[in-house]
């Protein structure tokens, strides 16, 4: 089965990912060029920890240095590729400044982004990274350096030619390749219409538009079924400490991934047609810049995860950039409290329990999500009060960033 999705990397740039055909010799070089790559890696977190603790410096540049010395005097490191083992010194430098910036900031541990770890051999997933001098695209085919041939299932065609491409396996096993292309905005014609989005549980995406409200999809609660009864068997066959797992664990463990990985396909197939739909009917998205981490730990966690409300925001902004779209992050500071008609504030935080919202000052009576809905509008200037109704005040709302516009 083929699949290719296109996603947003930076201002110019998406990825397309297309699904690969491996032979069982292609596999086999593959694993062993992962095999030294993932040496590089561990050696440079042996380096970098004894360089923290005897306050020594451990830039790329050393980094390169050791892998030049190693490549050197080691003659299995040069049976592989120099392309992906540089690739991964400069993604090993940036996940380490990342980690010393944190520490030098002060950041709480919950919130640092920690530094490198040793990367496994059973848990940790091959991944390669190749620049454009380390790959090439002839026949349909993809040639990586060091002799590696690949069958592409080209779903769609490249808009260009891509600049790099990252080789990963998946957690059924299945290989696939992201390619990163420059691309330009497709811009779409002018409605004349706006739309204010306010993030829930019980609907995923509640607007000011009735036909544009994104109902909660359920896919995770109609595969749990399934998922729980794989669970169980992986309870009943879990391998005792040091021994290998039986093939009914394995079996067990390999079903439960394919249903996790069709259900993150659904959600996203939801999330991506939606926001098409939303972003082709209007110009401008009033968007509540929500961030639903807290809600992991309420008691509605499964199925605020279930509704997947970052994964469809994500799609929402892209598609909105790649379309030429204006978002407009409204911050969710008393969205819930304030009134989309007077802009008068309640005294006191709205229970969840009560799902209809009644202003006191001017006896609006809405929805409760349709009433925050329409204040993401007021707030983001979509929807400007009149001289007899006073907009509600709240923090800055930001604007996306759009290429050669500095964000607001």
């Amino acid at each position: 089965m083929a699949t290719s999705q296109e996603k947003a990397d930076d201002a110019g740039h998406a990825r397309y990912t297309c699904r690969l055909r491996v032979s069982s010799s292609a596999a086999a070089a593959l694993d062993a060029e992962w095999a030294r790559c993932r040496w590089i890696w561990n050696e440079s977190v042996a380096r970098s920890k004894k360089a923290y603790a005897g306050d020594e410096k451990c830039g790329p540049a050393r980094l390169d240095k050791m892998l030049t010395e190693a490549r050197a005097s080691n003659g299995w490191l040069r049976e592989g590729s120099s392309v992906p083992q540089q690739q991964l010194i400069r993604d090993f430098g940036k996940s380490r400044a990342k980690a010393l910036k944190d520490i030098k900031a002060g950041l709480p541990q919950r919130q640092r982004a920690g530094m490198p770890k040793y990367k496994k051999k059973r848990e940790d997933r091959p991944t390669l990274n190749y620049t454009r001098r380390g790959f090439r695209i002839k026949d349909g085919r993809l040639h990586l350096a060091g002799g590696i041939v690949l069958g592409v299932v080209w779903s769609r065609k490249l808009p260009a030619e891509p600049s790099s491409v990252r080789v990963y396996q998946d957690s059924l096993g299945h290989w696939y390749a992201s390619f990163v292309v420059p691309t330009q905005a497709q811009p779409l014609p002018k409605t004349g219409r706006v739309i204010g989005i306010d993030w829930g549980v019980s609907q995923t995406a509640t607007t000011t538009s009735d036909a544009h409200d994104l109902a909660h999809p359920q896919h995770g609660k109609t595969a749990s079924q399934k998922t729980s009864r794989y669970q169980r068997m992986m309870a009943r066959r879990k391998p005792a400490r040091g021994q290998a797992a039986s093939k009914g664990y394995r079996e067990a463990k390999r079903q439960t991934a394919k249903i996790h990985k069709k259900t993150a396909r659904q959600r996203q197939d939801t999330s991506r047609k939606w926001a098409k739909r939303v972003v082709t009917d209007h110009d401008a998205l009033a968007v509540e810049d929500f961030r639903p981490k807290f809600l992991a730990k309420s008691s509605m966690a499964r199925k605020a995860a279930d509704a997947a409300i970052s994964a469809t925001k994500q799609s929402l902004t892209e598609m909105a950039r790649k379309h030429g779209r204006i978002v407009h992050l409204v911050h969710p500071a008393h969205t819930t409290m304030d009134c989309a008609q007077c802009g008068a504030r309640t005294k006191h935080a709205l229970p969840l329990s009560e799902r209809t919202y009644t202003c006191t000052a001017c006896g609006t009576v809405s929805p409760r999500d349709k009433n925050s809905a329409r204040v993401m509008l007021v707030r983001a200037g979509l929807n400007p009060a009149g001289a007899d109704r006073a907009r509600p005040a709240g923090p800055p709302v930001r604007r996306q960033r759009e290429p050669g516009i500095p964000s607001l």
